[in-house]
């Protein structure tokens, strides 16, 4: 029995994983991590019938689906943007540098939008335009080169596929869909389909954000795109459309028409090539001609029908809430409710040192190489646990700036700056800051993973968008802190270049002259003009 029964939830467990991998889509794929399911959910999933989906969501007629793609195309090679790795992507002869620059574009735009990418795509294959100049680099450069971009494990694992490319493929990129997806670290299921439709032709759907919008308003999906259920029939349905003689522009031509027209907000539906087959867009002219008709004779009259899904209640693609009128075609896709950022407080403290005939230099430790901002500097800093004072918030960067130099410093040394907050994915950060200058024999001792940098070194290393953010406060705190000097005012606070105090509220244009709280009357404010 015991044999039976585990037999069964591996059997469960084995199909949970092939379905996570099918399902795997977006522009940043999960990890596998975050795809295990529990073993009652498995069993729940496997016992569950399907419910049959409508030929409302797909294309019944290979008829639409030729004049789709034609439509799609025409208007794309009209109107697509001048992109770098497109340009490259049809010029490059190739395949194996084709394949590794698409691979590289992919993995810059997860999440970043295409105007940031373009520069940092261009300096990436100017330094490293092969896989084999990018398996030679050390991490340290590559960090260095995303500096600024966002989500670094990318870089990483760009890197490390750069390195198994190398060593273990002989130099040769992955020639299949189903090999970038074995064989490459953090490559999903759309990175895989996307590169292996436009670098090698591949006839292949690629399902990203843009895509699941796309189709979701086309057939009138209005169910939580994040489900198993509607990732596949979206994918389903991409492999469908996909044009085969042109499967990597087509699949560029969708995502474009996303991005470009059919938008999250304010969709240029006038403009759309593919008005015709939009079920959302026809729901839209209906439901407007029969509030129309409505206005006109209220008594009722012929309107006209709206098709539907035939098994509208129970489809598990069809919307759970209601048509929206104020939204449109905006009903489509319908997404769950977004998770609140974690909150978090990190103090962070600007170690700075004079040397002789130097230039003033900052102290940078090294993050760990898993995690949040993986492998690159930082200014020494602690997460906050609890709320402290400033004086405790001293005492505990103090002890941890003198284990860090081993040595023994003062916390009266320690200056308070300000706050800077920094938004990531999924944590709402404040930095709390402070500085502190040292002079050089507090400074010798310190481990590999210590450095000290001038500013021209500092602004070139691999640091996050958040340690820049921190460093123009420092900046700018410091040139007030000169200013006052030089002016002769005495700075408001017991050692810091800021008051640990929150500013009081100005009070009010007449304020003074009404003794507080009171509006003017019309009369006194003229009284008031013509006594000035």
């Amino acid at each position: 029995m015991a044999i039976t029964e585990g037999r069964l939830i591996m059997n469960g467990l084995r199909s949970a994983v092939s379905k996570g991998k099918r399902g795997r889509m977006g522009t940043v794929e999960t990890s596998a991590s975050t795809r295990k399911r529990s073993k009652q959910a498995v069993k729940e999933e496997d016992t569950t019938p399907p419910v049959p989906q409508s030929s409302f969501h797909t294309f019944s007629d290979p008829a639409d689906v030729v004049q789709l793609r034609s439509q799609l195309l025409s208007w794309y090679d009209k109107e697509k943007r001048e992109l770098p790795w497109r340009t490259l992507a049809l010029a490059e002869s190739d395949i194996n540098i084709r394949t590794y620059a698409v691979w590289v574009s992919e993995i810059m735009l997860q999440q970043t939008q295409v105007a940031t990418v373009k520069e940092y795509y261009k300096r990436w294959l100017k330094k490293w335009p092969t896989v084999q100049d990018l398996a030679a680099a050390t991490i340290e450069e590559v960090n260095q080169m995303w500096s600024g971009l966002g989500y670094y494990s990318r870089g990483r694992r760009l890197h490390e596929g750069a390195q198994k490319v190398v060593l273990e493929l002989k130099g040769r990129m992955p020639r299949t869909v189903d090999d970038l997806l074995k064989q490459l670290p953090g490559v999903g299921r759309y990175t895989a389909a996307a590169v292996g439709s436009i670098a090698l032709g591949q006839v292949t759907g690629a399902v990203d954000g843009n895509v699941i919008r796309v189709l979701c308003r086309v057939r009138a999906i209005g169910a939580d795109s994040t489900r198993p259920t509607v990732t596949e029939a979206l994918w389903n349905l991409s492999n469908l459309l996909v044009d085969p003689e042109r499967p990597g522009d087509f699949n560029q031509a969708l995502m474009e028409l996303g991005a470009q027209v059919c938008t999250p907000k304010g969709p240029l539906c006038i403009k759309c090539p593919v008005q015709s087959h939009c079920r959302s867009y026809h729901k839209v002219h209906v439901k407007q001609e029969q509030n129309t008709a409505k206005l006109l004779d209220r008594k009722g009259s012929n309107l006209p029908d709206i098709e539907d899904c035939i098994n509208s209640g129970a489809c598990p693609l069809c919307p759970s809430e209601p048509w929206n009128n104020d939204l449109g075609v905006q009903n489509f896709p319908r997404k769950p409710a977004k998770k609140a950022p974690r909150v978090e407080r990190t103090l962070t403290c600007v170690v700075t040192r004079t040397r002789e005939e130097a230039n003033e230099e900052f102290l940078l430790l090294q993050r760990p190489n898993k995690g949040l901002l993986a492998g690159l500097w930082e200014f020494p800093s602690l997460l906050l646990q609890e709320e402290n004072s400033v004086e405790e918030q001293k005492k505990l960067l103090c002890n941890e700036i003198s284990t860090t130099l081993r040595t023994c410093l003062s916390e009266t040394l320690i200056r308070y700056v300000g706050e800077v907050v920094h938004i990531f994915s999924h944590i709402h950060q404040t930095y709390v800051v402070y500085s502190l200058c040292l002079k050089e024999q507090d400074t010798q001792t310190h481990t590999g993973k210590t450095q000290w940098l001038d500013r021209s070194a500092l602004q070139e290393a691999a640091v996050s968008t958040g340690l820049k953010k921190i460093l123009k406060l420092f900046d700018s705190a410091d040139g007030l802190e000169d200013k006052n000097s030089k002016s002769g005012k005495r700075l408001s606070h017991t050692g810091g270049r800021k008051t640990d105090k929150p500013r009081r509220a100005k009070k009010p244009i007449g304020a003074a002259a009404n003794g507080g709280g009171k509006q003017l009357s019309l009369s006194s404010f003229f009284n008031t003009v013509k006594a000035e």
